[in-house]
């Protein structure tokens, strides 16, 4: 089942996605529980949807508008990893290395988006990237469980451009400030619950950037897997419905990172993952966004991903 939240006249709403031979209808769900997270985390709740989608005639549902859809939850808080990925390492690094465990960091609310958010370049960055990754969103909440009850806590799975400003990222040891701008956290455009993956090591992940796949790489390749990720961040902080843990990036592929460049105002980055489905961001000028537009004369460093 594919869960979404849109913004209507009145404000946002639950809603569940249900294909039809002339594509996607909507249906509304907000007389089941008063947002996606809510959803999520009552199983009760949870069955009255299943219930409503199995029951629903799809012809006689609207059509999806894809222009309606924002962020299918609004986390309380959103953890990622780096070099999560086989043959993803830091600059300098043997092709074979491997972290003893998770390279964990946050994104901060200020960077929490939708699928149709614009992501502004902000003021005098010169090195803005893209990283597709697979999110995984809680549904119930995890406090110090095993690796064999993780997944049972885990409702679903979306999609995160961890866009990141790597200027900013090599400044430092703590990566917080290159991680952490504006809407540098876009997700969607819904959350495919967790019955319908049923193997998050087996997702293919894929970024295309001016028509051209530079990211291609199988979930089967991380290093730590979706349900050792979620034992282990458990046994440090408790994790709540609606929360997001993100499983990183694969690397670039040689053609990409031989002609790395930067992203720019105009710019349209789409990350597709096989089982999910496709979460297109564009980016835009500060001004656009109604920003103070800074200068960029600064020659962007060496590339450097996470």
């Amino acid at each position: 089942m594919r869960l979404v939240t849109y913004s209507t006249h009145d404000g946002s709403r639950p809603g569940a996605v249900v294909p039809a031979a002339d594509g996607d209808r909507l249906l509304d769900l907000g007389h089941v529980a008063g947002s996606v997270t809510t959803l999520l985390s009552d199983a009760a709740a949870m069955a009255s949807a299943r219930a409503a989608v199995a029951a629903s005639d799809p012809s006689s549902l609207p059509v999806l508008d894809p222009a309606t859809l924002i962020a299918p939850v609004m986390p309380g808080k959103m953890l990622c990893l780096g070099y999560n990925y086989r043959g993803h390492v830091p600059d300098g690094a043997e092709p074979e290395a491997e972290p003893e465990h998770p390279d964990v960091f946050v994104k901060t609310p200020n960077t929490f988006g939708g699928p149709n958010d614009l992501v502004a370049i902000p003021p005098g960055a010169t090195d803005v990237d893209y990283e597709g990754e697979v999110a995984v969103v809680i549904g119930r909440r995890a406090q110090r469980v095993s690796i064999e009850e993780a997944l049972d806590h885990v409702a679903g799975y979306t999609i995160l451009n961890d866009v990141s400003d790597r200027a900013w990222q090599r400044r430092q040891s703590q990566w917080a400030l290159g991680k952490c701008s504006d809407g540098f956290a876009p997700i969607g455009p819904w959350i495919v619950t967790a019955d319908d993956v049923p193997d998050p090591q087996d997702l293919l992940v894929e970024v295309v950037r001016d028509g051209e796949v530079t990211v291609s790489q199988s979930t089967s390749t991380t290093i730590f897997s979706v349900a050792f990720v979620i034992h282990h961040l458990s046994q440090v902080l408790t994790l709540e419905p609606g929360d997001i843990v993100s499983t990183g990036t694969p690397q670039k592929l040689p053609a990409a990172q031989e002609v790395h460049r930067p992203l720019a105002a105009g710019d349209a980055v789409t990350v597709r993952i096989s089982g999910i489905g496709e979460l297109t961001t564009r980016f835009t000028s500060p001004l656009t966004s109604g920003l103070t537009t800074g200068s960029t004369t600064a020659a962007p460093d060496q590339e450097a991903t996470a």
